[in-house]
């Protein structure tokens, strides 16, 4: 972007009901559009100005604007909401986490009420600890809820470092303050898992609920929720005992749609147990029962689980399904992912590669899958020192 400064400008006294208080300097440039316009600028002294005038040009000679906009934070992130962060290359579900973090947490006051010309690092660093300290009320039960994650501050912080260089891209500021400001950290914490007499006794109490072959692919494959409901039947080999992970469902915007994978690992391809095999095939006979009670009423989507008319399930009915039978299990604190991460503690505890792990789990790095399950049972420490203290005879 070019803007020219044109000549030295001037400097001469300012005077108010015609008594000098001060020193006034101008001089004229051309914008990104090549109008015409005028920057002004006011001091107690001649140096004041000059100086005023000399960081404007600076800023010019930049690309970057004479001087910052006066539009509020909130403004602005409202309006690149749905502009620059709509147009822009994210998946769409980070498009809705995105904005539903600006509109609660950005947009609104104090924060969002700042305006761009007068934001500064530490009011980045404010708002950082303010989230971290906020906690709120059950407006049920009046019990305090937990306060916000880790891993929700960082979200936050992405948020309205995008939304400034937004700003920066659109010329209404001169920089990204928020790029002065390190990256809220996010502690990583080994994922809770459930023993395998457990997760036997989660199946068992599953047997019968519409949705426990989901459940159980999930268990068998560690498959993310989202990766399992979006399986269609052309991306299962029954006879080579092969699934393609080629795409994720979830609810966006109120809507279920399939996307991307999460990552480009995330795209895989794994391979079927005898017992998953069988799994298979009995919800395909399953599913074609239904489509023949349903008739003209099915929805050929081509997924292989379905509801009763053949079309997406929504995810919150699976985890109703874990919640339910974990319940009559006598199992606190299961969710889906959990099954995800016991099918992966499993793999580790019986030997298999932590990289072979990362690569079943479609892990971006294989550092994520030794801080997610960096934990050793006792009993295989126990193995580990017993096996290599008798190879050494100690």
């Amino acid at each position: 972007m070019t803007r020219n400064a044109n000549g030295a400008g001037s400097i001469y006294p300012w005077k108010k009901a015609g008594r000098q208080v001060g020193w006034k300097g101008a001089f004229s440039y051309e914008d990104e559009t090549g109008a015409t316009k005028r920057f002004s600028a006011y001091g107690r002294t001649q140096k004041d100005v000059r100086d005023k005038l000399d960081k404007a040009r600076d800023r010019l000679m930049d690309g970057a604007p004479v001087k910052d906009s006066k539009q509020s934070v909130g403004e602005w992130l409202a309006y690149w909401r749905v502009t620059g962060l709509a147009a822009s290359s994210r998946k769409a579900s980070t498009k809705e986490l995105y904005g539903n973090l600006s509109r609660k947490h950005l947009e609104p006051k104090p924060f969002g009420a700042i305006r761009l010309d007068r934001l500064k690092a530490s009011d980045v660093d404010a708002l950082i600890l303010s989230l971290r300290a906020k906690t709120k009320a059950s407006t049920k039960s009046g019990d305090p809820v937990r306060a916000l994650s880790d891993s929700t501050i960082f979200n936050v912080y992405c948020v309205l470092r995008a939304g400034l260089d937004g700003a920066v891209r659109d010329a209404l500021i001169a920089r990204n303050v928020a790029a002065k400001v390190s990256r809220p950290t996010v502690e990583r914490k080994e994922a809770k898992y459930l023993s395998s007499e457990e997760v036997t006794s989660l199946l068992d109490a599953a047997q019968g609920l519409r949705y426990f072959n989901v459940v159980a692919l999930i268990v068998g494959s560690g498959a993310r929720r989202g990766e399992a409901l979006a399986l269609k039947w052309s991306s299962v080999n029954l006879e080579t005992a092969r699934m393609k992970i080629d795409g994720t469902l979830s609810r966006i915007e109120g809507d279920l749609i399939i996307t991307e994978p999460k990552t480009e690992r995330s795209r895989r391809t794994l391979p079927l147990s005898p017992a998953m095999i069988a799994l298979l095939k009995s919800q395909k006979a399953k599913q074609a029962a239904e489509r023949l009670r349903a008739g003209n009423q099915w929805t050929d989507t081509g997924l292989i689980f379905t509801t009763e008319f053949g079309t997406a399930v929504d995810p919150r009915n699976v985890l109703r399904t874990v919640q339910i039978a974990a319940k009559k299990a006598g199992i606190t604190g299961a969710g889906v992912h959990t099954l995800r991460h016991s099918a992966a503690n499993g793999w580790l505890e019986s030997g298999v590669h932590i990289k072979a792990v990362s690569d079943l789990l479609g892990h971006s790095s294989i550092s994520i899958t030794g801080d997610l399950y960096g934990h050793t049972s006792d009993d295989t420490a126990r193995k580990a020192i017993d096996g290599w203290s008798g190879a050494l005879g100690l």
